[in-house]
């Protein structure tokens, strides 16, 4: 389907991107993740109504859309530029107005550092567009495992165009291991990078 079915659909408007020379140091630019990878990605990795999915770095928040309206699970997008996020909120209003079988408390932004988001004990699944620099990415993942250790339950992360950084330390550094890998084929062969990698941290009962 073609993003601007989609943004028909869903009633929003996500599209646009930034360049690299207007982000500040550690944070990267907006890109959305494109449809085709989404549809892709969730051909090969289910999300159930009872996850709580956390989308650092949502832009315009077309990964919670998108899985809300397919898995009708609750999501949360992190984003720091208060632009972006009152996007998210606007879209929020108009992707509602269209569904309103939606609850809209299963639909929430926050507007914040990714670091600074305080980690909810049901939020189990995380969404990472290689949004900013390693630095960041490693506090992040110690907030998650400090929820974790608080309160204990299966995690996932999943990485769309992960940055070698960020692997190396989940292999190396945290309890991490793959789960999965999901290859967008015809990207594939031009950009190694055009894949989804998910990890796992499992609760041992």
């Amino acid at each position: 389907m073609q993003a601007q079915t989609y943004e028909k659909l869903l009633n929003i408007n996500t599209s646009g991107e930034e360049l690299w020379s207007e982000k500040i140091n550690h944070y990267h630019p907006y890109q959305a993740t494109s449809y085709q990878a989404l549809e892709l990605l969730f051909k090969n990795y289910k999300i159930k109504e009872e996850d709580y999915v956390v989308d650092f770095g949502c832009g315009k928040g077309r990964l919670n859309f998108y899985i809300n309206y397919i898995f009708k699970c609750s999501v949360v997008g992190v984003e720091m530029d208060e632009n972006y996020y009152h996007d998210c909120l606007y879209n929020k209003q108009t992707y509602l107005e269209k569904h309103k079988r939606r609850s809209s408390n299963k639909i929430n932004f926050k507007c914040c550092f990714a670091q600074d988001y305080k980690i909810d004990k049901l939020e189990n699944k995380f969404y990472f567009f290689n949004p900013f620099s390693v630095v960041i990415f490693r506090k992040i993942i110690d907030n998650i495992l400090n929820s974790f250790y608080e309160n204990q339950r299966d995690i996932e992360l999943v990485l769309y165009y992960p940055s070698e950084d960020y692997i190396y330390y989940l292999e190396n550094e945290t309890q991490f291991v793959i789960k999965d890998e999901v290859i967008l084929n015809d990207l594939y062969n031009k950009d190694s990078q055009e894949r989804f990698l998910i990890y796992q941290l499992s609760y041992i009962k």
